[in-house]
Parts: C-alpha cells; sequence; structure tokens
C-alpha cells in the first residue's frame, strides 16, 4: 500500500535538560554506590518511561518520608522539596541526597533573600504542583502568596502592598507568566522581581522551537506524560501560536492517529523530562505510516551541565 508524503518537523532543543539529566545519574550513582534499594520521595522527574526505568534498576519510589526505612538513603526528586523535609531526615539520622535542579533551587535562595530584606513573596505557580510545594514550603507560612492567572492578582491580600516580591515556578508558559507579571506590576508599582528570568532556559528553548515551528505544520505530538507541567505547557504554546491540533503523548502507542488524517506536515517535539529514545519511537512510527521527510527545527543550541552531588563522585585520583 502506498503510504502519504508526510513532513515531519523535529524540534530542536527537546526532551531531557540538564536538571532531568543530573536527576536520574543521581538516582543511577546512589544505587551503584549503596546499592538496592535506594528510595526516592515523589517521581525522580515526571515521566513514567524513566521512573520505570529507575524502578527494574532498584529504586522505590515513595511521596512522603514517613514511607522510607531510616537505614536506607532517600533522595529528593528535581522539583525541590520544603525545608521541613530534609529537616524530618535529618532528625532520623538518614542518608539523603538532594536531586532539586539547581535552577529551582535558584528560585529557592532568591526566596530567602527576599524573605530575610523584610518581603512577602508572591508565587506564580501551579497549586498542588511538587515544585510549587516545595519552593512555598522555604518560607514561613503566609509569606508566600500564590497565584495561578492574570485574575488572581486582583484578589490579593499581601500583608504590606508596598514590601512585596515575586518568584515564579521554573516551567510554566512563558507568555502566561508575562501576563500575570504585567498584571502584578500594574496594581503593586514596587514589586520587587527576579535579577534573571525563573522560568529556566530549557523550558523557555522548548517553547519557543514549537513557536518556530507551528505556522508550518497541521498538528503538533509533544511526547511527555501528563503530569508533566512543561509538557503540557508545549501543548499549550503550540495551540496559541497557530497550530490547528495539539496533542500529549507519553509514548507512539498513544498518539491518535485518526486526529492526524490528512495531515501534510506534523510537528514533533518532547518536554524536558522525556528521553530521545522516545522520539525514535515516535518518529519510527510515523515512518511505519507515512513517506517521511524530515526536517529539523534549530532555535537554540543547549550546553547546559550540572554537575552531580559531592557525595556521590568519586574522588579525584
Amino acid at each position: 500500500m502506498k503510504r502519504s508524503p508526510l513532513t515531519l518537523h523535529l524540534a530542536a532543543p527537546r526532551g531531557f535538560c540538564a536538571g532531568v539529566d543530573r536527576a536520574i545519574r543521581i538516582v543511577e550513582m546512589a544505587i551503584q554506590k549503596w546499592g538496592a534499594p535506594v528510595y526516592v520521595r515523589h517521581e525522580i522527574v515526571h515521566n513514567k518511561f524513566v521512573v520505570d526505568g529507575l524502578r527494574e534498576k532498584g529504586a522505590i519510589f515513595v511521596e512522603t518520608l514517613e514511607e522510607c526505612p531510616a537505614d536506607r538513603p532517600v533522595i529528593f526528586s528535581a522539583h525541590g522539596v520544603p525545608k521541613s523535609v530534609p529537616a524530618s531526615a535529618e532528625a532520623r539520622k538518614m542518608l539523603f541526597v538532594d536531586a532539586t535542579c539547581p535552577l529551582v533551587s535558584k528560585v529557592h535562595i532568591e526566596a530567602q533573600r527576599h524573605y530575610d530584606n523584610g518581603l512577602q513573596m508572591v508565587m506564580i505557580g501551579h497549586d498542588g504542583h511538587p515544585e510549587t510545594i516545595g519552593t512555598m514550603g522555604q518560607l514561613p507560612p503566609g509569606e508566600v502568596l500564590l497565584v495561578e492567572t492574570a485574575a488572581d492578582v486582583a484578589t490579593l491580600e499581601p500583608r504590606d502592598p508596598a514590601r512585596l516580591a515575586f518568584i515564579t515556578q521554573t516551567t510554566l508558559s512563558v507568555d502566561d507568566t508575562a501576563e500575570i507579571v504585567a498584571a502584578l506590576k500594574a496594581r503593586f508599582p514596587g514589586i520587587v522581581g527576579p535579577h534573571k528570568e525563573d522560568i529556566c532556559y530549557a523550558t523557555t528553548n522548548r517553547q519557543e522551537a514549537v513557536k518556530a515551528m507551528a505556522p508550518a505544520i497541521d498538528a503538533l505530538i509533544v511526547i511527555g506524560s501528563p503530569n508533566s507541567s512543561n509538557s503540557q505547557r508545549l501543548v499549550e504554546v503550540g495551540r496559541r501560536a497557530g497550530c490547528g491540533y495539539a496533542q500529549l503523548a507519553p509514548r507512539a502507542d498513544d498518539i491518535d492517529w485518526r486526529a492526524l488524517d490528512g495531515a501534510k506536515a506534523v510537528g514533533v517535539t518532547a518536554g524536558a523530562s522525556a528521553p530521545e529514545v522516545l522520539v525514535e519511537e515516535v518518529i519510527a512510527a510515523f515512518r511505519e505510516r507515512f513517506d517521511v521527510t524530515l526536517e529539523v527545527v534549530e532555535t537554540a543550541v543547549e550546553t547546559v551541565e550540572f554537575k552531580a552531588p559531592r557525595i556521590l563522585r568519586a574522588p579525584a585520583a
């Protein structure tokens, strides 16, 4: 049977960011150093394929520290944790490794600095997301006010409107966040912002690549898990950029092929916690169904790399 021609636009950058790569390496190095099992508080990154692979190697994923025995190592996920979590681990004399992404840790440090200067925080983020919980948990209750939309800004009741600063979750939509920041500055002209953008380089770069390809494609496939914030944002960015159809697909088997009937050009990208092997799987699935021409849409080159914590690194020779 003759296959229809299809141009597959492949976003670059896509997939793993430096923080995700570091977090996965931390779990693998911990298993190698201390043997299995190693406990991980929350999914190390939001991708089922990655989590299942680490589980097979000897990682046990739990949601609370209380589920971890005191005599086995525990790793905190890349999303970050409230200050109470390492404090509890220390009280139990547990061996723990913090895999929090350094760019999330930067936001934590920033929040603490503003608090030390007497400012109350406004956090732009998603309620209930582990990163938001971890960041808000860096400061005492009531010191961080959460907003999810520009409309939320109107209902804020800060302690002192003249003594405010804002921080953001690192995986948000760049455009949505800009809208919320504008609303904050309009209502609180003196609000202090971050020295450098809190939304991480990888989130920004992946969104820019989707925007660049959107005018040329009929549909967009974002490879990523449903609980991945940055992957969900890529779907939204594609739709807003004019892509007629955008779908989140954890694996090739999850693609709704009927929705792609008649498509001549399809974009493919992957969230920051989705490995390249899943991208290759999706490309292979397209080749089985279409006569594929592959075009790479490159909008940035990423060279960022984060080292694993010293406790896991081999001593210098």
